[in-house]
């Protein structure tokens, strides 16, 4: 039911505010990893300090996601998504100025804690104001986020080709204050109930929070580096300080009048499961996606340009099958498209494992790999999105961030595993080959962890 609080919207420009919004954030997102070679000899640094930059806006959206969410319920949507964008936009504008890697790190975080608010600000506006169309208007967002990762790397080709690295900030910039005034023009100012004072930040719970991030990141960029052993200090110690914090984080949100994210939303009843459900068919796929064109090259020995483009197939297919079960969903509920997309994915991760077969050439049986992994992702998508936020449509935010979180960290994992792997082995792409063949295995030992999902037909 909508908000009776809010007032009307136009929600085809309003929705086509937030849209762009996302797809802004989404493209930033793989950009800056096709510029890393031209950023680290435009700025005289190492690999090691270019990559930062990716990990920094790693560590910054990750840690920021819960906040956000939580801002948005507190302070009202429109506010946190202006503001979100407006960090982004002036972060961005920074990054593309700035002569220091050690600076451009810093901002990268800034710009991810930015970003970080766009996605449940957003998908806040769309519950309050789309009435019984906001279960399919969040299930589209599923679609936004492909195209972004598809344009993303051709963007990035392009500035580097015609232009220099700078210009994939400065791209963000007219895009940040379109939106800014669009959002002005047609996203309703929130309501007097979401500016209504609530308790105040649980900082104890936050710093414990991003201590375990940092610490975990540490501990994942070490252990990709070839020659540091795993009992390393540097690996042990921060690994050590990652579990402790993390044992810390979950004491007290336990034990807090006011946690900084409540418990059961993280494991409650019907919670717990689909936030597990997010991480592993969602977060780790999205990992195993990006790790494509390096297999590609490291088994088939195919060129950049070839490699990347499996991506587009893999995209293509999961914008097509998102826009199809955001139509279905209410009629299939949300259990069959969960089997179906992971029984998509379990193939598509098993036909990346296995050599071609059937006459066709590398690249042919790996676009066709890359494309079941997309319809497996574009059909588990609106079910995963809308499974959670049903349960809680009044802390949307919140649940838009956690299903966030959840999709980062599965991500995060599954790189970091596939890196330190590789590092140390003889035949990167054979060993590769083998994680995607075991990763296919688990996902079909996953899928009676389904059956726990609630269910739900119909807008909710």
């Amino acid at each position: 039911m909508p908000n009776p609080s809010c007032p009307a919207i136009r929600r085809i420009p309003a929705f086509t505010t937030i849209s762009l919004a996302l797809l802004m954030m989404s493209v930033d997102s793989t950009i800056v990893a096709t510029v890393l070679h031209e950023l680290q000899q435009g700025l005289d640094t190492s690999i090691n300090w270019a990559g930062w930059t990716i990990t920094a806006f790693a560590f910054g959206f990750v840690l920021m996601l819960p906040v956000s969410g939580k801002l948005s319920e507190r302070i009202g949507r429109r506010r946190v998504f202006m503001a979100s964008v407006a960090v982004f936009t002036l972060a961005s504008l920074l990054c593309g100025l700035t002569d220091s890697i050690g600076m451009l790190i810093v901002l990268r975080a800034l710009q991810a804690a930015g970003g970080a608010g766009i996605t449940p600000s957003a998908t806040g506006i769309v519950v309050d104001y789309f009435g019984d169309s906001r279960d399919r208007a969040v299930s589209l967002f599923g679609s936004i986020f492909p195209i972004g990762a598809m344009i993303g790397p051709i963007f990035g080709g392009l500035f580097v080709t015609y232009w220099n690295w700078r210009g994939v900030f400065f791209v963000n910039v007219p895009i940040g204050l379109l939106i800014l005034w669009m959002a002005l023009r047609y996203i309703p100012p929130d309501p007097p109930k979401a500016r209504k004072p609530g308790p105040g930040m649980d900082y104890v719970g936050l710093g414990c929070l991003g201590v375990c991030l940092l610490a975990g990141m540490l501990a994942a960029s070490f252990l990709g580096e070839k020659d540091l052993p795993y009992t390393s200090p540097r690996i042990v110690v921060s690994a050590a300080i990652a579990l402790a914090a993390g044992g810390l984080f979950f004491h007290h949100i336990h034990r807090s009048s006011h946690p900084f994210i409540a418990p059961r939303l993280i494991h409650g009843p019907g919670f717990g499961i689909v936030n597990l459900i997010n991480t592993l068919f969602g977060g780790v796929t999205i990992g195993a996606v990006a790790l494509i064109p390096l297999y590609a090259t490291n088994r088939y020995g195919l060129g950049a340009l070839g490699s990347g483009s499996l991506l587009i197939s893999q995209g293509m297919a999961a914008i097509l099958l998102s826009l199809a079960c955001t139509l279905a969903i209410r009629r299939t509920g949300y259990r069959p498209p969960l089997y179906v997309g992971g029984v998509l994915i379990a193939l598509g991760m098993t036909l990346l494992a296995l050599p071609p077969a059937f006459g066709l050439t590398p690249f042919t049986w790996l676009l066709a790999s890359a494309f079941l992994l997309g319809m497996g992702t574009g059909t588990v998508n609106p079910a995963s999105r809308n499974a959670g936020l049903q349960l809680a449509p009044q802390s949307a935010s919140t649940l838009a961030a956690l299903r966030t979180l959840a999709i980062q960290v599965g991500t995060i994992t599954f790189i970091s595993i596939v890196t330190m792997v590789l590092s140390t082995a003889a035949d990167p792409g054979t060993s590769q080959a083998w994680i995607y063949g075991a990763w296919g295995l688990l996902v079909l030992a996953s899928l009676p962890l389904i059956a726990y999902v609630p269910e739900h037909r119909g807008a909710w």
